[in-house]
Parts: C-alpha cells; structure tokens; sequence
C-alpha cells in the first residue's frame, strides 16, 4: 500500500472508483475549491480587520455595526 504524504488533503476524489466515474470536465469542482479559497480568505481577512479595529480603539458596537449585527454577536465571534 501506498503511503499518502501528510500534506495530502482528502477532498474525497481518493474514493471515486474511475470505472464507475467517468471523467468528465472538472470545471465546476474548480469553481468550487476556488470559491472555498476565497470564502476562507475573507473570512481571514475579515477577521484581521476586526483585530485591527479592536487594536485601534473601536467599540465592539461600531464593529458589529460593519457587518450589521449586535454588539454582542460580533464580540461572540471575534472575541477572545
């Protein structure tokens, strides 16, 4: 058996059997994985910005006004 390096990422394609999978243009599962990437750089980034805010003074008020919600939920979820 094969070792796999510990670096691989099981996306699930490693149990698709190719006989009863035919290939097909992998367009869309491209789009997909790129759109995971960007989701979790915004969210990096959003939470960068959020820690900048704090950083500089801003309430949690005026944060959680950013992305229009409470003061608490946005204390919630980036606070620590």
């Amino acid at each position: 058996m094969t070792k796999i390096k510990s670096d691989h990422v099981d996306t699930g394609l490693d149990q698709l059997d190719p006989a009863a999978h035919p290939a097909r243009d992998a367009a869309h599962f491209r789009r997909i994985l790129a759109a995971r990437d960007s989701v979790a750089a915004a969210e990096q980034e959003l939470r960068d910005a959020v820690r900048a805010a704090r950083e500089a003074g801003d309430s949690w008020s005026v944060i959680g006004a950013a992305p229009d919600t409470t003061r608490q939920a946005a204390q919630q979820r980036f606070g620590n």
